[in-house]
C-alpha cells in the first residue's frame, strides 16, 4: 500500500507520534518518497509517499528498516509550468527495486535507516533528510522579499488548513 501525506504528519508530536509508532510496529513501513512542494497538495505544501505492507498482529515490530528517497532537495516542480512526469521518477523506481527490495543499494538520494535509528529520533520523526539544499547556501541568490513573503503565507495557510482538518475530526 502507498499513501500520500503532508510533511507535518511525519514530525508532529502527540497523536502524530503515536500513529507513527503504531505504523512502525504493525506494518512493514519500508519506503518513504519525499516529494517536492506543490506536487500533491497546495503550493508550498510538501508531501511524502509512504509505502508499507500490512501485517498480522505481532509482539515484535514489523518494520526493520525504512528506506528514504529524497526527491525533494534541489528539485523544483510546479503543477502548471513544470509538472512531475513519470520518467523523472525512473531513478526512484530503479532504487526502489520492487522485484527484490532486499537487494537495494544506498545512493546519494536513497538511504536506509534502521528501526532503532528511527525510534531514537525526537518524537519518532520520519522527517528524515541529509542532502544540502543548494538554495539555502547561496545567499547572493535568495528570492525577492515578496516571493519569500508569499511562500511564508502559503506555508502558513497550508498549516492552518491541516490544523482545521484535525480540529474538525476531533469535534
Amino acid at each position: 500500500m502507498a499513501v500520500v501525506l503532508p510533511d507535518n504528519v511525519l514530525f508532529e508530536g502527540s497523536a502524530g507520534e503515536t500513529i507513527r509508532k503504531q505504523l512502525l510496529r504493525s506494518t512493514d513501513l519500508h519506503t518513504i518518497l519525499r516529494l517536492p512542494t506543490g506536487i500533491s497538495y497546495a503550493q508550498g505544501v510538501k508531501a511524502n509517499v509512504l509505502f508499507f505492507d500490512n501485517k498480522p498482529a505481532s509482539r515484535d515490530p514489523w518494520t526493520k528498516a525504512v528506506w528514504v528517497y529524497d526527491y525533494r532537495t534541489n528539485v523544483k516542480h510546479t503543477l502548471k509550468t513544470n509538472p512531475l512526469r513519470y520518467d523523472q521518477l525512473a531513478a526512484f523506481i530503479a532504487a526502489y527495486n520492487p522485484d527484490n527490495r532486499q537487494q537495494r543499494q544506498e545512493t546519494d538520494r536513497f538511504r536506509r535507516f534502521s528501526y532503532e535509528d528511527i525510534m531514537a529520533r525526537d518524537k519518532t520523526s520520519l522527517d528524515i533528510f541529509w542532502l544540502k539544499d543548494d538554495s539555502l547556501s547561496d545567499l547572493d541568490n535568495l528570492p525577492n522579499p515578496d516571493e519569500l513573503a508569499l511562500s511564508i503565507v502559503e506555508n502558513l495557510e497550508a498549516a492552518l488548513s491541516s490544523f482545521r482538518t484535525v480540529a474538525g475530526q476531533l469535534q
